[in-house]
């Protein structure tokens, strides 16, 4: 393809509202454009990275024995509302109605389509497992749209779904899935991670992220030295904290701490570790409210509070709800001498905490010396903290790593969440009906093409790995209108051509210092450069856009050394 018949304009200037790489680089690099927030249309330069990166999904889901169909992006709401995720989803969810005044969504994921699909045809135990998969548009109404294709509204994602009669054949399949994607990762030259996930909106018995490593992550993931354990913080277990020694119960004593509202100022005030102290913070549910305990140095994790509460809405209590049920501000809230009931629950890692300060619910005061059993009481023990760099891991494996990562692929254990709700069932060998078990594995195509950028690039543009370059090679012209220069290009092209490769030539009327910025900009892996000082000598430049080393060769070796090059990448 010659740059001149291209659609293909590059510029210089870096869009507001970008804040990660992957978005400046992109755009600047005529890959992608804004449409509206969080909507984008993907030029012919950025099409091409996807469309390679689908062949590899496509190539590997089917190694693994899954089915390509595709399905509707439009869904009508009595299908959700069988799943009560009509209602759950909330605002992320785009509805719409028809002319017939009914209403539809745009599909977000697609469990209940393909769990409707599967019911009206699937009888029997002898017709699974079944896997299934597609590669769609999908639209998620997110409150704060950002980083370019990272977090958009509208976007690709390949999805694939499993239906099985038992949980071994579901196990096998999960296991085959996550060996594809690791295959996929791998084909696009990526550092990626699989970490434990919570489930989200889409629910299920377990997950596991897959994580591309970069410094702009979105992400917070902990990882024991080995590797051995890995998890995304909102998920991330920790193993035993270090316990207080053992000693004799104080006194429970009422304090005044005037004007000190923050553990750490309370810990100062009182001449205190912030270990010894307990903090109280009460949230409120859909249901009730709720008194949560934790060491004072550490963290609520709400999506691990979320899930043992069991709750579909999760904050912290406002001022008047606080005061109602604590007598005291923001703040100064505690397990003792609470003037009404709470339900409390507590983090494992204030549990052996003796004589410890907690709020004494009541403004600018505390109590010292305060023993559960004795002064407070806590029926619910669990893990709530959230994991942090330096944490023990849970399997033994050292002290936590902390590092920052993009989500690009998601497998998710459904258990019968779906087709029990649906009635999706079978028939077993006893001829009794039960319901299918299911997988669901969604894949971001736009967002894994955005996270190589962000692992793949330095100051002057894109570093791309081979597999998803727009192109794998770059033909440039210095002098266009020198027929000896246009001559030998044109010949170095067609024999890219013909060898197969996927060359680009910049055959444009530009500057030379304007063509190098364009091919670091894009990144083309391997470029040959073509001019009339060089051919004075008998030579063409050919480098690398990784590591930048130029070769100087005969221009009737350029095809022979750019292949050798490619193969080796």
């Amino acid at each position: 393809m010659r740059w001149s018949r291209y659609y293909l304009f590059t510029t210089r200037e870096a869009p507001k509202d970008a804040e990660v790489v992957s978005h400046r680089l992109m755009v600047r690099g005529s890959m992608i454009r804004k449409v509206a927030a969080g909507i984008y249309s993907y030029l012919p330069l950025g099409w091409r990275s996807v469309r390679k990166l689908e062949e590899i999904v496509r190539r590997e889901m089917t190694r693994a024995g899954s089915v390509e169909l595709s399905m509707p992006a439009i869904h009508p709401a009595e299908l959700w509302q069988e799943t009560d995720r009509w209602d759950v989803y909330g605002h992320l969810l785009l509805r719409m109605k028809d002319r017939n005044d009914r209403d539809f969504c745009f599909g977000p994921t697609h469990e209940e389509v393909i769990t409707d699909i599967v019911r009206r045809d699937v009888r029997s135990y002898r017709q699974l497992p079944l896997s299934l998969f597609q590669i769609q548009t999908k639209f998620r109404d997110e409150i704060r749209p950002r980083f370019g294709l990272m977090r958009g509204r509208e976007f690709i994602m390949k999805d694939a779904y499993t239906f099985h009669a038992d949980q071994e054949s579901l196990d096998e399949t999960y296991e085959a899935i996550r060996a594809a994607y690791c295959r996929i990762f791998e084909a696009c030259g990526l550092e990626y991670s699989m970490v434990e996930a919570d489930s989200g909106t889409i629910g299920g018995a377990s997950s596991h992220e897959f994580m591309v490593l970069a410094d702009t992550g979105e992400d917070a993931v902990v990882r024991s030295p080995s590797g051995s354990y890995a998890a995304n913080v909102e998920r991330a277990r920790i193993g035993p904290l270090e316990t207080p020694a053992a000693a004799a119960a104080e006194e429970l004593r009422r304090v005044e701490t005037p004007g000190q509202r923050t553990v750490e100022d309370v810990a100062r005030f009182l001449g205190k570790p912030l270990t010894a102290l307990v903090k109280t913070l009460i949230y409120e549910t859909e249901k009730e409210l709720v008194g949560v305990v934790v060491r004072g140095d550490r963290e609520v994790n709400e999506v691990k509070l979320r899930n043992h509460l069991g709750a579909k809405h999760l904050a912290l209590g406002g001022e008047a709800k606080v005061r109602e049920a604590t007598g005291a501000p923001v703040g100064f809230a505690g397990p003792v001498a609470l003037p009404g009931e709470l339900r409390f629950v507590g983090d494992e890692s204030a549990r052996p905490l003796v004589n410890f300060v907690c709020g004494a619910n009541a403004a600018d005061a505390h109590f010292v010396g305060a023993n559960w059993g004795r002064d407070a009481t806590v029926e619910e023990w669990t893990d709530l903290v959230l994991a942090r760099d330096g944490d023990p891991s849970p399997d033994g494996d050292g002290a936590l790593e902390l590092f920052r990562g993009i989500e690009v692929g998601h497998i998710f254990d459904l258990g019968t969440k779906y087709s029990a709700a649906m009635q999706c069932v079978f028939a077993d060998e006893n001829g009794e009906d039960r319901p299918m078990l299911m997988g669901c594995y969604g894949l971001g195509i736009g967002r894994t093409v955005a996270a190589a950028v962000e692992q793949n690039h330095d100051a002057d543009g894109i570093i791309w790995p081979m597999a998803l370059a727009p192109f794998e090679a770059l033909v440039v012209s210095l002098d266009s209108d020198d027929a000896a220069v246009a001559g030998v290009a044109d010949s170095i092209y067609e024999g890219l051509l013909e060898a197969g490769v996927d060359v680009f030539h910049d055959d444009r009327r530009e500057r030379p210092g304007v063509k190098f910025k364009d091919a670091d900009l894009i990144g083309f892996p391997v470029r040959v450069v073509v001019g009339a000082r060089g051919l004075a000598e008998g030579k063409v430049e050919v480098s690398l856009r990784r590591d930048r080393e130029r070769q100087l060769v005969d221009p009737g070796d350029a095809v022979a050394l750019m292949r050798r090059l490619l193969e080796e990448r």
